[in-house]
C-alpha cells in the first residue's frame, strides 16, 4: 500500500510537495501511525491550485454538458477498480468495518452515477424561455432566456465520519462537477490516504475524457491554515462543508468577511429529537426501544442522524421503556472511534453530562472507559424542566448516546419542541388517532427540521433525487439546501438570463433547436419541442 501512495497534493492531475509539514494517518483502532508522510500545501500551492481551477471553469463552459455526465460516470469506474485497496486503506485509517466500507463505495459510486443521469435528463438547468413579442404595445417584449449556471470554482472538505460518501468523491463533489465547477478538494487528516487513492482516480478519470486537469485538486493539511486559505482565496465562489459547528462556523465567518461573500453551505450536525406519543409507546414499547438503542449505536453513535434527545409524556409506559433500553445499553460494547479528537470530545462530553443536576445514567456499556479508542454506549435520562432550562442538555454530543427526557404534560412537550434549534430530522411515533390530536407538534416540527420522519428512526439517509439533508441553522447554514440528493447541485448554480443573443452564443440548453432534448419551460408551458421561427 505505502509504494502506491506518495503522500503529495495533488494539484490539476500534478504532484506537489512544496511545504515542510506533514502529518501521518494514525490507526484508532491501535493507535499506530502509517506511512507515508502527507504533506501540508503551502499558500502558493492554494494559489496555484485555485488559478488552475478558475481557468478550467472558463473552458469548462464551452464544452458540452454531457461531458459532464461521462467524467462522473468514469470517475465512478475508477473508484470501483481501486477494489480492495481503498477498501483496506480507509478500514485502516477509520476503523470502520469492512461490510460498512463495501456498502459506502457502493453508496458513493451509485450517487456519482445518479448525478450523471441527472445532467443526462437535463431538466434540473431549470431552462426557461419567453420569446420575443415585437409588435406588443405599447412596448415590445425581448427575447429572453434563462438557466442555471456554475457558480465557479468550489471548494469541499472531506467530512470525518463518512471517508468515501462524503469525502474526496463525495455527494459535494459530485453535485459541484454535476453543476459544471471546477472543485478543490482539501482531504480529512484523519483518512488521507483514502484520499489520495480517491483523487488519483478522478485524476484518471479527467484525463480519460480529455478534459481540463485543472478542474480537480486535492489538498492536504488543517482547516485552520489550508481550509481558511482556500474560502478566503478570491477565485473560490462556493463552499460544501461537513463536521462540527466550530469548525463550520469558523469557515462560515472567514467567508463572510471576504470582499465578495460567498456562499458557505457547512453541515453541522443535530440532535435529532424524537417524540414517543403515548398509544404508540404504549402499543409498540419493545420494538421502540430496540429501534432507537439500535439507531443511538449504530456506528459508535458517528452519524450527524443520531437520535440524541428521546421526549416522551411521564408514564408507566415510559418507565418501561427507560428499563428496557437501560439494558441494551448495559449490554452493549464499546467501539473504535473515527479519530482521537472525537474519542476525546465524546468522552468529556458524556463526564460533563454525569455532573449535570437533574442528569442520570441509566445504561452504560460494557468494557474500560478508557480502552485504546473505545467509546461507551450510554443512555442518560432527566426531566422536561431540567431540559428547558440546561442548555448543554442541547447540544449534540456525537457518540453513541442518547438522553431520554421524561416531560411532565402535553404542554412541557410542546414548550420542549418550540425550544429546539434548527435540526436535521425530527421523529414521531404515533398511532393513527394521535396525529390529529397532536396536530400542533408536527406543526412546529415542521419549522425545526429539514426531514421529518414518522414511525422510524433517524439514522439512514437514502440518496435519492427526493431526499433532503438539511436544515434550519445550526444543523446547517442554508436551510433551502441539501447535501444529499439530486437537488444539492442547486448548491453551486446560479440563475442567468440572456436578452436577445445571438443563437449560436447560447448554450445548448436555451437554443431554439433543443439539442439536448430537456424539457424547458417555454412561454410558460413546460415542452421538449423545438421553437420554430
Amino acid at each position: 500500500m505505502n509504494r502506491i501512495l506518495h503522500g503529495k497534493n495533488i494539484i490539476a492531475g500534478e504532484p506537489s510537495a512544496a511545504g515542510r509539514e506533514s502529518t501521518r494517518a494514525v490507526n484508532p483502532a491501535t493507535g499506530e501511525e502509517m506511512e507515508p508522510d502527507f504533506i501540508h500545501a503551502i499558500e502558493a500551492e492554494v494559489q496555484r491550485a485555485a488559478e488552475r481551477a478558475e481557468k478550467a471553469q472558463v473552458d469548462m463552459l464551452r464544452i458540452n454538458p454531457l461531458a459532464r455526465a461521462r467524467l462522473l460516470r468514469r470517475i465512478a469506474e475508477e473508484i470501483t477498480a481501486l477494489g480492495d485497496s481503498l477498501i483496506e486503506r480507509c478500514r485502516l485509517e477509520t476503523a470502520l468495518p469492512e461490510a460498512r466500507l463495501i456498502s459506502e463505495c457502493a453508496r458513493t459510486v451509485n450517487q456519482l452515477r445518479m448525478f450523471a443521469d441527472m445532467v443526462e435528463e437535463g431538466s434540473w438547468v431549470d431552462a426557461r424561455i419567453d420569446t420575443a413579442i415585437p409588435d406588443r404595445k405599447p412596448q415590445p417584449r425581448p427575447d429572453l432566456r434563462r438557466m442555471l449556471l456554475p457558480l465557479g470554482v468550489a471548494a469541499v472538505f472531506c467530512a470525518g465520519n463518512f471517508p468515501l460518501a462524503f469525502s474526496v468523491v463525495g455527494g459535494d463533489t459530485a453535485s459541484a462537477l454535476a453543476g459544471g465547477c471546477s472543485v478543490i478538494v482539501k482531504a480529512h487528516g484523519s483518512h488521507p490516504g483514502t484520499a489520495e487513492l480517491a483523487a488519483k482516480a478522478v485524476k484518471r478519470a479527467v484525463a480519460a475524457e480529455n478534459l481540463p486537469s485543472g478542474v480537480f485538486s486535492l489538498l492536504h493539511g488543517p482547516g485552520a491554515t489550508i481550509g481558511v486559505q482556500l474560502v478566503t482565496h478570491p477565485l473560490i465562489k462556493a463552499v460544501g462543508f461537513t463536521g462540527s459547528r466550530r469548525a463550520g462556523r469558523a469557515l462560515f465567518n472567514a467567508a463572510a468577511s471576504r470582499d465578495e461573500p460567498i456562499p458557505v453551505f457547512a453541515e453541522m450536525g443535530s440532535i435529532n429529537p424524537v417524540f414517543l406519543l403515548p398509544e404508540a409507546l404504549r402499543k409498540r414499547n419493545e420494538p421502540i426501544a430496540q429501534g432507537l438503542f439500535a439507531s443511538a449505536t449504530v456506528g459508535v453513535g458517528q452519524f450527524c442522524t443520531n437520535p440524541g434527545v428521546v421526549i416522551a409524556l411521564d408514564s408507566e409506559e415510559l418507565d418501561e421503556l427507560t428499563r428496557r433500553m437501560g439494558r441494551l445499553f448495559s449490554q452493549a460494547q464499546t467501539g473504535i472511534m473515527l479519530n482521537e479528537r472525537i474519542l476525546t470530545a465524546y468522552r468529556q462530553g458524556s463526564s460533563r453530562l454525569r455532573t449535570e443536576e437533574n442528569v442520570s445514567l441509566g445504561g452504560e456499556g460494557a468494557g474500560a472507559a478508557e480502552s485504546g479508542g473505545s467509546g461507551r454506549p450510554a443512555l442518560f435520562t432527566s426531566d422536561g424542566r431540567t431540559f428547558l432550562e440546561n442548555p448543554l442538555l442541547r447540544e449534540e454530543l456525537f457518540g453513541p448516546c442518547t438522553l431520554l427526557i421524561r416531560s411532565r404534560d402535553r404542554e412541557q412537550m410542546m414548550r420542549i419542541a418550540a425550544s429546539l434549534e434548527g435540526q436535521l430530522t425530527a421523529s414521531v411515533h404515533a398511532e393513527e388517532g394521535e396525529v390529529e390530536e397532536y396536530a400542533e407538534l408536527f406543526t412546529v416540527l415542521r419549522c425545526k427540521a429539514g426531514r421529518l420522519i414518522f414511525n422510524s428512526f433517524p439514522t439512514g439517509v437514502e440518496v435519492c433525487r427526493s431526499m433532503h439533508h438539511g436544515g434550519p441553522y445550526p444543523a446547517t447554514t442554508d436551510s433551502r439546501f441539501t447535501s444529499v440528493g439530486t437537488a444539492a447541485v442547486y448548491r453551486f448554480a446560479r440563475p442567468v438570463c440572456f436578452q436577445d443573443f445571438p443563437e449560436s452564443t447560447l448554450p445548448p440548453e436555451l437554443r431554439d433547436a433543443n439539442p439536448l432534448g430537456i424539457l424547458r419551460q417555454l412561454n410558460g408551458v413546460y415542452t421538449r419541442d423545438s421553437i420554430s421561427r
